[in-house]
């Protein structure tokens, strides 16, 4: 307590007793006791308006969620499916292991079960993140990076090109045809 209030305190063991006006309320709290004022309808419509006001002149909240580029593009559809296999693997075999080491420390019989377990769950957890290196690299190989010469999706994407431009030139030649026959011709008949 600091000397101000100390100063406005009363003496040891005396009860300071405050009064404080109060108004008189009617039980319904819309109502003033004194019965005069707006009804409780034109009182309802002033304090909606207040808000609306109140509400249009507030800026706009940021948005909880911001859609940003990414800095990375997606990975393709195999690779993201190899990586979320080895995670759920390896969080399967760190449960394992954690309670390999917890039943040791218990002295359960579980204990060697459990080791057996881990190791067991490391072994196919260094197989998942190598399934997901792999996937990895094989997509790159057929499907993403040309600038190496020796990528499998350079000659894929010829030969793409090579069957899109005969099936275009046997297009080509097809309508030459069509206009052809058509061009002999006087009428329809």
């Amino acid at each position: 307590m600091g000397t101000a209030e100390r100063h406005d305190a009363p003496e040891y063991g005396a009860v300071a007793h405050r009064t404080v006006p109060r108004r008189r309320e009617a039980p319904d709290h819309d109502i003033p006791a004194d019965g005069h004022g707006p009804t409780p309808e034109a009182a309802r419509d002033a304090a909606r308006d207040a808000v609306r006001e109140t509400v249009q002149d507030r800026p706009r909240p940021r948005p909880l969620w911001v859609e940003e580029p990414a800095r990375r593009r997606r990975m393709p559809d195999p690779v993201r499916t190899a990586a979320v296999r080895a995670v759920l693997i390896i969080s399967v075999t760190l449960i394992l292991a954690m309670t390999a080491v917890l039943c040791t420390l218990a002295d359960s019989w579980l204990a060697f079960p459990m080791v057996i377990g881990s190791v067991a769950g490391t072994v196919v957890a260094t197989w998942g993140a190598l399934d997901v290196w792999v996937t990895r690299q094989v997509w790159n190989q057929r499907n993403g990076v040309v600038s190496v010469p020796s990528s499998t999706a350079r000659s894929l994407r010829r030969e793409r090109r090579r069957a899109r431009r005969q099936a275009r030139a046997a297009e080509r030649t097809k309508k030459r045809m069509g206009r052809a026959d058509s061009a002999g011709q006087l009428s329809h008949s």
